[in-house]
């Protein structure tokens, strides 16, 4: 772990028992408040994917727009918003992942891009996989080309990378 990673790490703060008892939530809003590290971890999770010709970093709700933005910025991208199912205006696409006691949905416009555009999927957490994967499966439905997955954080112990085969996944802080 690098000098960097090890500051940003040290802005991530546990929450036990947040949002139900058992849970340990990784509260990333003293992250987002230091200037120099959100500024070091947004260059930090960009940098792998410049000069790649990504057209579009999509950012699933609802951290993940706070960094998928700034990092669309960063590699001269435009950014698309995947929402929970119901929060998006006009026509869209679906694809639904298991949660513990039953099934969730996300959604984007059905024309958020192009048909072969590279797209770059961010959000904050990597943890169990199944919204990253559902994600992956709503950009290709809308024609998209995954061309990597970024997290700020991965929580290895819970295996998500397995749910992502064959995709480019970057994680800058790993528990």
């Amino acid at each position: 772990m690098t000098a960097a990673q090890l500051d940003i790490k040290s802005l991530i703060m546990d929450v036990p028992d947040f949002p139900k008892k058992g849970i340990v939530f990784k509260d990333i809003t003293p992250l987002l408040a230091h200037p120099e590290a959100f500024k070091r971890t947004i260059d930090m999770m960009a940098e792998p994917f410049i000069g790649k010709g990504i057209k579009i970093v999509a950012g699933i709700e609802s951290r993940g727009f706070l960094l998928a933005t700034p990092i669309a910025y960063r590699l001269g991208a435009g950014v698309v918003p995947i929402r929970k199912k119901g929060k998006l205006p006009r026509k869209t696409h679906s694809a639904s992942y298991a949660l513990e006691y039953g099934q969730d949905s996300i959604e984007a416009h059905a024309d958020a891009f192009a048909p072969g555009t590279k797209v770059l999927l961010v959000d904050d957490v990597l943890a169990t996989g199944g919204t990253a994967k559902a994600a992956c499966e709503l950009i290709e439905k809308i024609g998209g080309t995954v061309s990597g997955i970024a997290f700020l954080i991965e929580l290895g112990f819970l295996n998500g990378r397995s749910k992502l085969p064959g995709h480019t996944v970057q994680s800058l802080v790993t528990y």
